[in-house]
């Protein structure tokens, strides 16, 4: 970055520097312990789910699904935060970044929500009016990868679509995938980062990083902007096989610009 001497590790400011280290001591924690207990009790799950418990909230901000997951949220914390916190003092950058990282998983969890009313909606027109393409439309809309188990029984389904069993069987299906929905969690500190590299974009918008792919330098404002851009195209687009939850990065930079459009109405 050019125009500003950020600190170096040894003179970290403490929000950064702390946080840095809860995050890498509870990724370790979880992984030398059990990390899919881990992941039960501290992730995010859906409010109507089972495994939800009220601290995931918070939580859920420290957990991280592998190394580089973990690294890539650090090394961005660790580029942008900590001149952030130099500009606005630790209580301030501290404060923005629950902020942001509670307003990620808020527009998660109403999206979400879309998504298990909209599942819940099919499933009640399958069960007012039972049907093998209903079925087969509403799986594969909903299961990225439908096992063989599955296509299976959908194959039968055609075949016998008349058979009171199967048509059971395909209605207690259609709760297990509506379950299953419900209990994917959500984990990472990436709504808080997202928050953070919205707020040095729109503090710093003229300063110059360099790009690694491809290697050319580009101004903050315009790779904040593009971000943004290409993380509503990946959420709206929702692949198959995509597991990134791309609307609580949105909900970070989101909450990020309300909270610092009213902070600056204050001044």
């Amino acid at each position: 970055m050019q125009g500003y001497r950020t600190p170096l590790f040894g003179q970290m400011p403490p929000v950064v520097k702390n946080l840095l280290i809860v995050n890498v001591i509870a990724f370790l924690l979880a992984s030398f312990i059990n990390y899919e207990k881990a992941v039960e009790y501290f992730g995010m799950f859906y409010p109507a789910s089972e495994l939800f418990r009220p601290h995931q909230i918070v939580t859920h901000m420290f957990m991280h699904g592998n190394i580089s997951h973990l690294f890539f949220n650090m090394f961005a914390l660790f580029m942008f935060g900590r001149m952030l916190e130099v500009v606005w003092g630790s209580k301030r950058l501290l404060t923005y970044y629950m902020i942001t990282g509670l307003g990620a998983v808020l527009l998660h969890i109403f999206v979400t929500w879309i998504d298990i009313t909209q599942m819940r909606s099919v499933a009640a027109l399958f069960i007012e009016s039972p049907s093998p393409e209903l079925f087969d439309k509403f799986a594969r809309s909903n299961i990225n990868n439908p096992s063989q188990g599955l296509l299976g029984f959908i194959s039968q389904y055609y075949s016998n679509p008349d058979n009171p069993y199967i048509i059971q069987q395909a209605q207690q299906l259609c709760q297990t995938i509506i379950e299953h929905r419900m209990d994917v969690p959500v984990i990472g500190a990436s709504g808080a980062v997202f928050g953070v590299l919205l707020a040095f974009g729109m503090l710093f918008p003229n300063t110059e990083l360099m790009l690694l792919f491809p290697p050319i330098p580009i101004k903050a404002k315009w790779f904040v902007i593009g971000y943004g851009v290409i993380e509503l195209w990946l959420g709206v687009a929702n692949r198959s096989g995509d597991n990134v939850a791309h609307f609580a990065h949105l909900g970070g930079m989101i909450f990020g610009f309300i909270l610092i459009k009213y902070w600056n109405r204050k001044k």
